[in-house]
Parts: C-alpha cells; structure tokens; sequence
C-alpha cells in the first residue's frame, strides 16, 4: 500500500496546530493540508484545559514573541469570534497588591503593560472595590482589555474550516517516526505512513520528543506541571465579578492562584503548580514511570528544583490541602472559605527547561529543510493561536514556491 500523500503536515491538534493549518490554507489555498492528531478530538490538552482567559499581554517582555503575537493574536481572536459566532467577552481584570512588598513589582508589571500598548491603570483600594467588591488590596492594576472566550468552540470551528475547505484532520493516529525523504518527509504512524512536502509540529507536551525524531535538538526538555483547580458553588459566585489576579512573585514562574470567571459563568480558582507525575498527568494518580524519570534525571528540573524548593513545596502542600489552598485564596478575596469550593479538572502545562535550570519563557520555533517545530508555547498560547500560525505561515510559505 502506497503512503498518501499532502504538501503539508501538521502534527497536533491543539490551538496552536490547527491554527497554523488554517492561516497556511489562507496563504497557500492550492495546496492540500493533512492534520494528524492522536486524541480523538480537537483540544484535548493544553488547549482544552487552560483557564479560558483572553490575555492582554500586559506581563511579558516588550520585544519579545509572546509580548507581540498576544498583542495581535488578541485582536484576531476577538476578530475570528465575532466572524463565527463564537462566545468571548471583554471583562476587564485586576491585578492586586495585598502587601507593601508588593508595590514595587506591581508597578513593574505597570510599566510593562504601558510599553506594550495595554491599557492598564493604577487604582487605590476604593476603586478596586468598586470594581471588585469582595477583594481586600492595598492598591491594584485595571486591565480592561482582558477577558474570555471559548476556546473549545474556537478549536471546534477551525476543524470545520479546514475540513469544509477540503483539508484533511486525522483523528486517533500517533506519529512515531519522522524522516526526510527524495521529495520532503516521511511520517510513520500508527495508522500508516504519510509523505509531505513540509512538516510543521506543535505538538504540545510531546514536541521536544517530536523535534528530536525530526534531528533537531530543542537545547531543552518538557516537563509537565499540573494546575489544580477549585470551582467556586454556585450560590458563592458573587464573590468575583470577572478576573481577579495576584501580583505574582518575579522569582517564579506561574502567575500564582487567581480567580476567573469562565465564559459558561462558573468562577475557577487556581491553579497550584505541581510536578506531574506524566506528561498528561491530569490527576495525583496519574503515573508514567518512564516519564516521571525522565523528568527527575533532567539537570534543568533538578537546578530548578533546588533554587525553587521552599516554595516547591507550598506548591505541594496546597495540592493535599484544602485548606492551604482556602488560605491562599482567601489573600485575595478573604469571604471564601473551603466549603465554598469543590474540585475542578485540572490542566498541565508543557513547561520546557534548559539543562541550566533556566525556563525557555519565550515562543520557540526550530526548523530543518523539510520542516518547522513548535518546542515551547506557553501561555499565551491559546490568546495567541492565529497570530502564532500566521507567523509559522509567513515562515514556510517561501518553501513551496
């Protein structure tokens, strides 16, 4: 049996996947386009599982890929919603300091915001209140841009895009091997073998695995961080109007426990950043030997392991306690308490770590002759999709002409 054929492969279907494939069909509408997913469905990871919130890009480095493309890519997500019909919400955030040490960094992130052209303002107690009646701070960031969206029914709509444009999405089938061949790669499967002219991965949680069957070395490893959630019960609601941030500590490298409400209108609050024990880890019980080791043995996670080990551990302590979790909560917002929360799923972040410990923070695009490799994605991801494939576009569109 022959293997078939398609000028472009795309590994994964997440966010960032199926947008690429979407924003090459706009570039190159001649050209076939074959997407390769293992789950069963769109979404189902990172994709699926993130907070749903549509950011504004007011905490990342002016200059740098996640700073630009959230800027754009925000634009284009609420642009592409509009289009289709597709459920977000400008709500607005804020960002609170609970304590004086707390200042400095809030007006860091201040400044931050303004070189980045989001509109954000330094508010005293008396408005956060207005804004957020039930949050104790000492002073706070106002980002009215922020907000939701529904990135389920985003990711739902670009399958049917693709699809309706003549394209190929490719359920349940694993890539196991990648290889260049006489007119491009060579791509085996558990559902066979396909040959393209050019192959781009986004992969996810697997894409240094992914990068490294291609020949390239991604200079870093992914490791998997769990984010646990709590659900706030319904007649508690009240207690977070929209999106409630904490000034997070600029050591670490999660945005610490915060409030959202989601676009359904149910409020999460989260996420603890634990080590997961898989790379889909998605509960405590959830185990992969081999995987677990691999991120273990990794110098990067041990030197990071060693300079983070005390907050690490509250981390930890959170993720068996309730009520831990409650406390730091309630910094925020001090009316909560733990019967006003039950559990909600959790998600995993593909944290990717250099050998020296050091995280990669920013977007991480590799390429070889037949191909191009997202190695690390973080968040602003899901806000960032269409303008992230549109820059992978502009990148491989050259290659077919």
């Amino acid at each position: 049996m022959s293997a078939e054929r398609s000028d472009l492969l795309v590994i994964g279907g997440g966010l960032v996947g199926l947008a690429t494939a979407w924003q090459i069909h706009q570039r190159l509408p001649g050209r076939s386009i074959r997407l390769l997913e293992k789950e069963g469905g769109p979404a189902a990871h990172q994709s699926g599982h993130n907070s749903g919130v549509l950011h504004s890009g007011i905490y990342y480095k002016p200059g740098s890929l996640k700073a630009e493309n959230c800027r754009e890519g925000k634009l284009a997500m609420q642009a592409f919603c509009d289009e289709h019909g597709i459920d977000y919400e400008v709500c607005g955030k804020v960002i609170v300091a609970t304590e004086e040490r707390e200042l400095t960094a809030l007006d860091n992130i201040h400044q931050r915001g303004q070189a980045n052209g989001v509109r954000c303002e330094r508010i005293g107690p008396e408005q956060l209140r207005e804004i957020e009646p039930h949050v104790a701070g000492i002073a706070a960031l106002h980002v009215p841009e922020a907000g939701i969206a529904d990135y389920k029914a985003v990711a739902r709509k670009l399958v049917s895009l693709l699809q309706d444009a003549g394209h190929t999405i490719q359920f349940e089938t694993q890539v196991q091997e990648l290889q260049a061949d006489a007119e491009g790669a060579r791509v085996r499967t558990n559902r066979g073998e396909f040959h393209a002219r050019q192959v781009v991965a986004c992969a996810g949680l697997y894409s240094d695995r992914i990068a490294r069957r291609a020949g390239i070395d991604p200079g870093a490893k992914i490791v998997p961080f769990r984010g646990e959630y709590f659900e706030i019960v319904e007649e508690r609601k009240h207690l977070c109007r929209n999106l409630i941030y904490p000034v997070p500590d600029p050591a670490f490298p999660f945005l610490g426990v915060h409030y959202t409400r989601m676009i359904d209108g149910s409020v999460e609050c989260g996420p603890n950043a634990v080590l997961a024990f898989r790379r889909e880890g998605y509960k405590r019980s959830s185990i992969h030997l081999g995987e677990l080791a691999e991120s273990l043995s990794w110098p990067g996670f041990l030197r990071l392991a060693a300079k983070h080990w005390k907050t690490g551990c509250g981390e930890m302590w959170r993720s068996f306690s309730k009520s831990a979790f409650t406390r730091s909560l309630q910094k925020l917002i001090p009316e909560i308490r733990k019967e006003d929360l039950h559990a909600a799923p959790a998600g995993v972040r593909a944290q990717a770590l250099q050998r020296d410990g050091s995280m990669v923070d920013d977007f991480l695009v590799l390429e070889n002759d037949w191909g191009l490799h997202v190695c690390n994605a973080p968040s602003p991801a899901a806000t960032s999709c269409l303008n992230i494939g549109k820059l992978i576009a502009e990148r491989i569109t050259p290659r077919f002409a």
